[in-house]
């Protein structure tokens, strides 16, 4: 289950923050995160997504659409250390964290500006959503 948000703060200053863990290890959450072929799959409002990298990197370049409305362009501008972030038309956007907590379980979040925060529903249903395909995976390969 997802935690409350809280402000916390973040390499890119203060974030609203809503994660919560799941039973998988880090390496296999991370992949569902930085998969872009999987970002439709866990992103209530991300329908569609073009790019010609697979797994994102900084740099990473592409185009969402989000809830029918219009391409967009985003922009990966740090990828490291189980966390990245991004800007969709050039608006820094959510980040996203992997926290391994041992026992092959990890704490995945989401860093919303604080300008956004009505977007922690959204995110919170991401979360459930990450956790549902990690679980899968970590399953299926364990």
């Amino acid at each position: 289950m997802a935690s409350l948000p809280r402000i916390e703060r973040t390499p890119d200053g203060r974030r609203l923050i809503v994660g919560r863990v799941v039973d998988a290890d880090a390496d296999t959450v991370w992949t569902v995160l930085t998969d872009t072929e999987q970002w439709p799959e866990w992103g209530p409002s991300v329908t569609a997504v073009r790019s010609r990298d697979r797994s994102i990197e900084p740099g990473s370049r592409g185009e969402v659409q989000v809830a029918g409305c219009p391409w967009v362009p985003f922009e990966v501008e740090t990828c490291a250390d189980y966390r990245w972030t991004w800007r969709v038309a050039q608006i820094p956007a959510t980040g996203h964290a992997v926290t391994p907590l041992g026992d092959g379980r990890s704490r995945v979040a989401f860093e919303i500006p604080l300008l956004a925060g009505g977007y922690a529903v959204v995110c919170r249903r991401a979360l459930d959503r990450i956790a549902s395909i990690a679980e899968r995976d970590e399953l299926s390969t364990g």
